[in-house]
């Protein structure tokens, strides 16, 4: 019996360190990426992942087409207007695909709001457009065309706006029982959000004034053209220093800004004095809607990152990057 004994004991010790099957969670283990722990694709449902190779089909049929029609109206010489806005929804577009996808993967209801707002705005720019045409312009082509992009858009909609009324388990799923990590989680996210955000309307806004026809000096183009790689840079910094609790690159990050917000300021001055000079009004009131735009988003960027800094180093970083080894 003594040397049977020792087989048995380990077998013993095992089944009263696993937990019953009831008390094993019912979800699988996060996945740590550069942007944080994404759910596993296994684990999303059979709707969800109907729904999100939907949109990414969808959205690459969408840019494909808007990439031919961007290439047509250079190819044309078109009007600055139309060539501004293909581009502009060019960048929309990029960006969606990116919202809907740490959307759904990260559950994140700010990336799910930004997708709808980016939809709605294109559902808007086709009603206006194929209100606006002739009506012996409106061929059967641009009809069923004009007809896809509203179905579809609006399903977009409504797909994303029921997803994002779901209940959010990843703050809990990364910052356990403990509120003040699920909101620092929040925080955090909130923040990565208005980086993206931040940087969407600043290449947005660049390319707006580059493109135009309004009557600036040739120092702004090239402000601008610069500007786009210092936006880039500037939102490069600001996900490193939210993501890795970093709070040196937190005060690089806000004096980045500084310069930005100087020239938004300065922009809003100038288009003023030259308003009414051109040959409509829409590109100015487009350029000082986009600067408002972009301080009000930066405004909302700065309260909740000086939130988040406060928080830093109590332990939120740890557990979002070990989470797929825990």
């Amino acid at each position: 019996m003594d040397e049977i004994s020792p087989l048995l004991t380990p077998r013993h010790t095992e089944s009263v360190d696993l937990p019953s099957p009831n008390l094993r969670p019912r979800h699988r283990e996060l996945i740590p990426t550069p942007c944080g722990p994404i759910k596993p694709w296994s684990e999303l449902t059979c709707l969800v992942k109907v729904y999100y190779c939907f949109t990414i089909t969808s959205l690459v049929g969408v840019l494909a087409l808007t990439l031919v029609n961007v290439y047509r109206q250079f190819q044309k010489n078109d009007s600055y207007e139309e060539e501004s806005v293909s581009l502009i929804q060019l960048v929309g577009i990029l960006f969606c695909l990116y919202y809907v996808t740490r959307g759904i993967l990260q559950e994140n209801r700010q990336e799910l709001i930004a997708f709808v707002l980016s939809v709605l705005l294109v559902m808007v720019r086709s009603v206006v457009n194929f209100t606006v045409l002739p009506p012996e312009e409106r061929r059967s082509l641009l009809l069923v065309r004009f007809v896809c992009i509203l179905f579809v858009g609006m399903l977009h909609v409504v797909c994303a706006t029921l997803l994002v009324q779901r209940p959010n388990m990843m703050a809990f799923r990364v910052g356990g029982a403990l509120e003040s990590l699920q909101e620092q989680y929040f925080l955090l996210n909130l923040c990565f959000s208005m980086v993206t955000f931040d940087l969407q309307a600043q290449l947005c806004l660049c390319i707006l004034i580059i493109t135009s026809s309004m009557s600036l000096s040739y120092s702004h183009n090239i402000i601008l053209g610069f500007g786009v790689i210092w936006a880039c840079f500037t939102a490069a910094v600001g996900a490193t220093a939210v993501l890795k609790e970093l709070k040196p690159l937190v005060w690089t990050f806000v004096l980045q800004n500084l310069p930005e917000l100087a020239y938004l300021i300065y922009l809003l001055y100038v288009v003023s004095v030259e308003w009414g000079q051109g040959k409509s009004y829409s590109q100015e009131a487009a350029a000082v809607t986009g600067s408002c735009i972009s301080v009000l988003i930066k405004g909302v960027l700065f309260w909740s990152l000086f939130r988040l800094y406060r928080s830093f180093g109590q332990g939120l970083r740890e557990r979002m990057f070990a989470s797929g080894q825990q």
